[in-house]
């Protein structure tokens, strides 16, 4: 159905893919892996027609094709649910599943909007998402949003002619265990009329659904593997080119927690999201706020940076009561929250790396109103190579580099201004093994630097690993606290049970 004879695709001072030889047959899954950085995106959104390949060849059924923009894709019969998603947050549901598709719906000029609701229905239905089609898309969950998404893609089978080629970048980041297998049962029901090309760094998942998987370092395919029977550590060996540290979370580095309190909640409550919430952040020490989607932890976060105001309850920073609930009263008692969704809200696309990582503390970088360049540019060559960030420069835009070296702009711009209250939201979300291994370390560093990190983890045993604490938080309340000393850390089982 689709193949790639020797695609090259080239950026100012980047060879973002190498020579690519890569085949999707009809009616299978291949499973695409690779450290950030190593090409997977890119090569991505030159079969989706985002991008136009540079040398080599590009073939659909067969026929040599260059696709000129994502319409002429999705005509061809190709879809992609992105990693950072696609969607118009101020548009209706139905609007984002038709966008750019409407004309089916109009009559006499106007658009029919109950006809292109009971159609978006039907699409919602093959995801068994039950939310109103009218509803504005910013106001669901990012879980949600990446089931209408999906959706979006699913509504090509109603416009297309043929088999599907179907593209999923980083499709299970942020869903439940339940929501991941409802996405697996359904690629493999369409598996009649579509083949598949996910991308995960989660190998397991990978493992599960793929027939055989590339895998990607530098821009380069260096191993093609079945399916059935990989073993993930050879692909991770693959993908970094060294053996992965059995001390992955680096539990040998961590020491007791300091005596002094960072953050202390008092029955801190928000109507709908969290109730009676007290705890206690000490310098050194990560505490996790573990829970399924929707029990309350990212608006405890957001609540400590600011963003979102108490009903009741009081929050104390170093021992200085809180008042005025806003970003900047947080970043000025030495917060720094590190969103889960980081294109969002982390950095600003459009700016360079260096630019990004002083956002925070342009008045240390400036005399009289002038940013002094020098200074700024070392710090930002400093912390590029300290954490390992893949940028052609640092005036590169922040916005092109990969998801996990987006990450570790995020994090050097907080770590760099001092901050020693770092909140950590899903920071290894869509990251690969390699550098999941660099934010770890940049977290034990921190916590002997006499930060206090308060994280929500991107998996269970991710939790259990760097924490000192472990709150487990279910239906808006602390269900039951865990202390994480090495040796006598819990188990999964032991945070499950008290989760659900």
């Amino acid at each position: 159905m689709l193949e790639f004879r020797k695609v090259e695709k080239l950026f100012p001072g980047v060879r973002a893919l190498k020579g690519i030889d890569f085949e999707v047959k009809k009616g299978e899954v291949v499973g695409l892996v690779g450290e950030n950085g190593a090409g997977k995106s890119t090569l991505m959104k030159v079969i989706y027609g985002a991008y136009q390949h540079d040398g080599g060849e590009v073939l659909v059924n067969g026929r040599p094709t260059r696709l000129s923009n994502p319409r002429e894709a999705m005509q061809a019969g190709i879809g992609m649910v992105f990693q950072e998603q696609s969607l118009i947050p101020s548009l209706s549901v139905m609007e984002n599943i038709f966008l750019g598709f409407e004309q089916q719906f109009v009559n006499f000029g106007v658009i029919r909007w109950k006809r292109m609701a009971e159609a978006a229905r039907r699409q919602l239905a093959k995801v068994h998402l039950d939310v109103d089609p009218y509803a504005t898309t910013s106001a669901l969950s990012f879980a949600q949003r990446q089931m209408v998404e999906l959706a979006k893609v699913l509504a090509l089978e109603e416009r297309v002619e043929g088999d599907l080629v179907i593209l999923l970048d980083e499709p299970t980041s942020v869903l439940s265990r339940q929501e991941v297998g409802l996405l697996f049962q359904r690629v493999r029901e369409l598996r009649t009329r579509a083949a598949f090309i996910f991308v995960s760094h989660r190998l397991d998942e990978v493992i599960e659904i793929s027939d055989r998987i590339y895998v990607l370092k530098d821009g380069e395919v260096v191993d093609v593997v079945a399916g059935q029977g990989a073993s993930a550590e050879h692909i991770q060996r693959k993908m970094v080119g060294r053996e992965i540290s059995k001390a992955y979370y680096r539990e040998e580095k961590q020491k007791p927690c300091g005596e002094q309190v960072l953050v202390e909640a008092r029955g801190l409550c928000r109507a709908g999201h969290y109730e009676d919430i007290s705890f206690r952040l000490r310098r050194g020490e990560v505490l996790s706020l573990v829970g399924v989607e929707g029990a309350g932890g990212e608006e405890i976060m957001r609540t400590v940076f600011g963003l979102e105001k108490p009903d009741g309850g009081t929050l104390a920073l170093k021992g200085q009561p809180v008042r005025s609930f806003s970003p900047v009263h947080a970043v000025r008692s030495g917060v720094g929250y590190i969103p889960r969704e980081r294109k969002v809200e982390g950095i600003v696309a459009g700016m360079s790396v260096c630019e990004n990582m002083t956002l925070s503390q342009m008045g240390s970088y400036s005399a009289g109103g002038v940013m002094k360049r020098g200074p700024e540019r070392r710090m930002a060559s400093e912390w590029v190579q300290r954490l390992e960030i893949k940028t052609p420069s640092i005036d590169a835009n922040a916005g092109k580099l990969s998801g996990g070296n987006q990450q570790k702009v995020v994090i050097s711009k907080w770590r760099s201004g001092g901050c020693d209250i770092i909140l950590l939201d899903h920071p290894t979300r869509g990251v690969d093994v390699g550098a999941k291994e660099n934010i770890y370390e940049v977290v034990r560093e921190m916590c002997a630097d006499g930060c206090g990190v308060l994280l929500m983890a991107d998996t269970l045993e991710e939790a259990i690993g760097l924490s000192h604490t472990v709150a487990v938080i279910k239906d808006g309340r602390i269900a039951r606290w865990f202390d994480c000393t090495p040796g006598s850390k819990p188990t999964l089982y032991d945070l499950v049970h008290y989760m659900i």
